[in-house]
């Protein structure tokens, strides 16, 4: 008998070594790499099976729009781009107790509703702690048909005997365990045979495939970095557990836009849709504080405007403190930067403190007007206008620069009431002319001196 082929593979990034090691050295973690028996490969043994001739078409060709099966709540919805379709695979990922399953098992019920045949398999919990769950969300009286398993080859043979089922979830990935792979469940190996064997189920079959994954410290997903690509569409349910908000952020998807979001609350009934986040978001703004500002952004092709918040407190023993929570802290430390550079503004004893409201976080460059706007507003204990929003990106020589979709997020400010804007100014050479709102008054900051300024009218340049 041949001795079994063993190998080491970190645990968290997957990473292959050929001995044992405290530190990774690709990602970085401690005592993350295992040791794990590669499964023979399947066949006679010296043999090659013969591959079969792979046939080539034209570039030229239509094909039709997969088709949709819309799950009935319409954050989600949107955020699929549309529904679930037939055959794919969409993988969620959060924080333990965010809510992922408390979303999935809203979802299975609202499709089971229409009809739909709908199997839930639990590896995490009994069937009467879903129960309990279903019963608390008031969706115990729908046709969801449970199962707590954990055995893949099990699932697959009952899987293989329902021809019409629509959607299938499995909560989670991590606990599933397949019998060919000697190693425990969660770990890289068998994460990755798991989900193949689920994965090519789903594509040989009509059903829907929702796969639950967990996150690590750092909030990517845990396991071979390789199942993100293996699947059609990665969800990551974000927010924090002592927040009521809940993000829910598509980071791929084939069959519709990355970068969508849909927002949700949480209730004791369970996750409630918010259609007009912005007013969520804005609903305890004060707008007479200085170091506030309202950012008109962008997330997907959905327009959201959110309150940035900063603030400044002395700190003379020349090692100021830096606090973001929803923004880059790099890109905090480069606007500072510029903001003492090019516009006069001392911060070498100050600490800063940078919160975006509402519990979601802002990741593009849009934002650097807002946030120097709320920081120069602290400084100099002035408040922004109640009736402005910002939006612009600002480069290290302090040009505020164009950014897209400019006329939704006026439409979006418009539409709440807001009365002004500032914005980057418009090129001279420029295409079209910005269509702004009825009602809305433009203000175009060409320079990060030129906002200083509505704070300080003192020149600030030279200190």
């Amino acid at each position: 008998m041949a001795k079994p082929v063993t190998r080491f593979v970190c645990q968290s990034c997957g990473a292959v070594t050929m001995k044992w090691a405290g530190k990774c050295e690709t990602c970085g973690e401690w005592n993350t790499i295992e040791e794990e028996v590669l499964a023979g490969r399947p066949g006679p043994a010296g043999k090659a099976s013969a591959g079969k001739r792979v046939s080539f078409v034209g570039l030229a060709g239509t094909a039709e729009p997969p088709p949709r099966a819309p799950v009935g709540i319409p954050e989600l919805d949107r955020v699929l781009g549309g529904g679930l379709v037939p055959s794919s695979v969409v993988l969620v990922g959060g924080d333990p107790g965010i809510g992922k399953s408390t979303l999935l098992l809203q979802a299975a019920a609202q499709l089971a509703r229409t009809g739909k045949r709908v199997l839930y398999v639990s590896g995490e919990e009994s069937i009467e702690q879903v129960r309990l769950r279903a019963r608390r969300l008031g969706v115990s009286d729908t046709s969801i048909e449970l199962a707590a398993a954990i055995n893949v080859r099990d699932i697959i043979a009952s899987l293989e005997q329902t021809k019409d089922a629509a959607l299938v979830v499995i909560d989670s990935i991590q606990t599933m365990w397949l019998d060919s792979i000697e190693s425990a469940p969660g770990t890289v190996a068998q994460v990755r045979a798991c989900s193949f064997e689920l994965i090519r189920l789903a594509k040989t079959g009509s059903f829907s495939l929702v796969l639950v994954g967990h996150v690590t410290k750092d909030g990517s997903l845990a396991g071979p970095r390789v199942l993100e690509h293996m699947v059609d569409a990665v969800l990551y349910f974000e927010g924090d557990r002592g927040h009521q908000f809940r993000i829910l952020r598509a980071v791929k998807n084939r069959f519709g836009a990355t970068d969508e979001i849909g927002v949700f609350e949480m209730t004791e009934r369970g996750l409630a849709e918010v259609p007009n986040p912005s007013a969520l978001f804005l609903a305890e703004r004060r707008g007479n504080i200085a170091g506030s500002a309202v950012f008109a952004g962008l997330e997907g092709t959905r327009p959201v405007l959110v309150e940035v918040q900063a603030l400044l407190a002395p700190n003379p023993s020349g090692s100021p403190r830096r606090s973001v929570i929803g923004w880059d802290g790099g890109r905090l430390g480069m606007l500072l930067a510029v903001l003492e550079t090019r516009a006069g503004v001392r911060m070498n004893q100050t600490d800063v403190y940078l919160n975006i409201a509402g519990g979601l976080r802002v990741n593009e460059p849009a934002a650097d007007l807002a946030i120097a706007a709320a920081i120069a507003s602290a400084a100099f204990d002035k408040p922004t206008s109640p009736g402005m929003v910002y939006f612009g990106e600002i480069g290290l020589s302090g040009e505020v620069r164009q950014v897209a979709q400019a006329e939704a997020r006026l439409k979006e400010a418009a539409k709440l009431g807001f009365d002004s804007a500032a914005l980057p100014r418009r090129l001279a050479h420029g295409n079209r002319k910005l269509a702004a709102p009825e009602g809305l008054r433009l203000e175009e900051i060409g320079h990060i001196t030129d906002l200083v300024a509505r704070f300080a009218p003192e020149s600030t340049k030279n200190g």
